[in-house]
């Protein structure tokens, strides 16, 4: 009698669903729980810090991303002994996973904000909220008590169009700011020391300045746009060559630092000399904690500062409020600092 051999059957691969159920498995949805674990996973590429951030336990993640592995029918991560990387489907999943999410979350927190509170949120750099708007705030939230202020201060660029900031304020040359957006004022650079200091160093000329300290940002060099902003482009403007020579003037010692507002603290507690951005300090000059040491020598910049507007708060009350005061803050500033408005920059952000 014959005999009939059975092959011996094939383990299945956890990534292989049975026979059957393929087309099941791989059309239904995906658990948002799986995919804010892939892509805490995908942003860290380390699945106990991921795991800490969702409050969770490290395997209840290991299984979370097993499970939407299944669903999509492939590998989401190259798994070494130390450490992971996306495969080509995961980079692909986590690009529209990570603007999906924040989508949906920038949408709920304004429902939420709706539902609530009346709130405006700001995104703009370090040195400007602590130099200018924050001290000026106080006013704002006498007149509007009802509303509550966010203020995000980061260098980095947000994109209003996928995050729930309401306005943005930007320093920059008018041909890199986007259309619509409304210029507060502009700048001119103008050396100022602190009264102590200059009872002992009196500067009355460059040569005098050039005993001093003088206070820089440290990256002056390194971004495009802060070279306006040098200490050698005023010394190339005001203290011409000599014949043969092909360097400005030295100073005694440089003191360096990463921002603005630190650059004027150390000019404030008599530490050197700074080239400072009028507008940022016009409050400090009009009471005396800062002296403008050569006022013939102011260097217009070419930057200014601007007012943007996300498209979907525009409408908003709260929103329209906080612009108006803005450029109230802003007329004062310009009328501080001599600034002369620039009618093609003027757009109106409503």
């Amino acid at each position: 009698m014959a005999l009939t051999m059975t092959p011996a059957s094939t383990p299945s691969s956890p990534l292989a669903p049975a026979s059957g159920s393929v087309t099941a498995a791989r059309t239904r949805s995906i658990s948002m729980s799986y995919l804010r674990a892939f892509e805490a996973v995908a942003r860290h590429l380390n699945f106990r810090v991921a795991a800490e951030e969702l409050a969770l336990t490290q395997s209840a993640v290991s299984r979370q991303i097993q499970s939407l592995e299944n669903e999509v029918g492939t590998s989401l991560f190259l798994r070494h002994t130390r450490s992971v990387e996306l495969t080509s489907a995961g980079n692909l999943l986590h690009r529209s996973a990570s603007t999906s999410l924040e989508r949906i979350d920038s949408a709920v927190r304004q429902i939420r904000q709706s539902s609530g509170r009346q709130s405006v949120s700001i995104t703009t750099w370090s040195s400007f909220a602590s130099m200018w708007l924050i001290p000026r705030l106080e006013a704002f939230q006498r007149e509007h008590p009802d509303i509550d202020i966010r203020i995000d201060a980061t260098d980095a660029a947000v994109d209003m169009n996928n995050t729930d900031v309401d306005l943005a304020l930007r320093y920059a040359n008018p041909s890199q700011i986007s259309g619509g957006a409304m210029r507060l004022f502009g700048e001119q650079l103008t050396v100022v020391a602190s009264p102590w200091l200059l009872k002992s160093q009196p500067i009355r000329n460059v040569a005098d300045l050039m005993r001093c300290t003088l206070i820089e940002a440290g990256d002056v060099y390194r971004i495009q746009h802060m070279e306006w902003l040098s200490w050698q482009r005023w010394l190339d403007t005001f203290s011409p060559h000599a014949p043969g020579k092909t360097a400005a003037p030295s100073p005694a010692r440089w003191l360096y630092f990463n921002y603005t507002h630190q650059i004027v603290q150390a000019a404030l507690t008599g530490q050197g000399v700074a080239l400072a951005r009028q507008p940022l300090v016009a409050e400090s000059l009009v009471n005396g904690d800062l002296v403008e040491v050569l006022p013939e020598m102011r260097l217009s910049s070419p930057l200014a500062y601007w007012l943007l507007v996300a498209p979907r708060s525009k409408a908003r009350a709260e929103v329209r409020a906080f612009c108006d005061w803005l450029r109230q803050q802003a007329d004062n500033t310009r009328l501080t600092t001599g600034d002369v408005s620039d009618p093609e920059t003027l757009a109106s952000p409503d």
